[in-house]
């Protein structure tokens, strides 16, 4: 480290004007120019854009993982169980009655949300021609 020389003025900071930045929300679209644009199928961050086929392949891939994660449950749960429901009686795997719960639950949660749907898509509907 060296000490400043004290015959020698120190240098005087250079200022200057703030640039527009180009992706800002508040900018005009006539500041965009060619060099600026993104190019096709990107966005203005310069990142891929969604589409419907990507969609598809995270949904494809998630169905998958999901269905490998079911497979191990019913493998690890394969003991038989016995189910007493009302009049029914019998043996069943534990993976498939536990599954077969939860599909149930998700109906029984499920149907009323559909019903509350449909009253606000016909709400809506009388609402608009009126």
């Amino acid at each position: 480290m060296s000490t400043p020389d004290p015959h020698v003025p120190p240098a005087e900071p250079t200022v200057t004007a703030p640039q527009a930045d180009p992706d800002a929300s508040d900018a005009a679209p006539e500041q965009h120019d060619a060099a600026t644009r993104p190019h096709a199928g990107l966005t203005s961050r310069g990142r891929v854009k969604r589409t419907r086929a990507s969609g598809l392949w995270v949904g494809l891939v998630s169905a998958a993982v999901l269905a490998i994660i079911f497979l191990v449950f019913i493998a690890q749960n394969s003991e038989k169980v016995t189910i007493h429901f009302l009049t029914f009686d019998g043996e069943l795997s534990l993976a498939i009655a536990l599954l077969l719960s939860a599909v149930i639950g998700a109906i029984v949660v499920a149907v009323p949300g559909i019903v509350r749907i449909g009253q606000l898509r016909r709400a809506l509907r009388k609402n608009a021609k009126g």
